[in-house]
């Protein structure tokens, strides 16, 4: 800040210097308050929690392997089957509890026509754990 002077040349020099003294106060309070609450935040409620064990339930479910390969012709866990059949397998599978996995190998020049023709069979009979079979490279 700079002051008046009763100087009469009217020429006054500014004061380049920064007053520190609001920033100290403000920060001396800020201390003070972190000091006061910092001890209020760690204490915790001391409990004595009782031990239990448990087994995780699960579930092994049966893998039902269906193909396709190149030229459209599907196999059932490596038994060629035609459409129908599937069918009908998807929908005796879909009864069982609980519910097989469906791992879809098809080969990679097959038509994705007949991949979704598979994936509505299986999605109109309640199938719901489908899951694609591929080579990691």
């Amino acid at each position: 800040m700079t002051f008046g002077s009763f100087d009469s040349s009217g020429h006054t020099q500014q004061n380049a210097e920064i007053n520190v003294v609001p920033l100290i106060d403000v920060m001396l309070v800020m201390l003070v308050i972190f000091i006061i609450t910092a001890p209020l935040l760690t204490n915790a409620v001391k409990l004595d929690l009782p031990t239990a064990t448990s087994n995780v339930n699960q579930v092994k479910r049966e893998n039902l392997q269906i193909a396709i390969d190149a030229s459209g012709q599907l196999f059932w866990n490596g038994e060629a089957i035609d459409r129908a059949t599937l069918q009908a397998r998807l929908a005796q599978s879909s009864k069982q509890e609980p519910q097989p996995e469906i791992q879809l190998h098809a080969d990679k020049t097959v038509a994705y026509q007949r991949v979704a023709e598979v994936l509505s069979d299986a999605a109109k009979v309640g199938m719901t754990h489908i899951g694609f079979v591929t080579d990691p490279n």
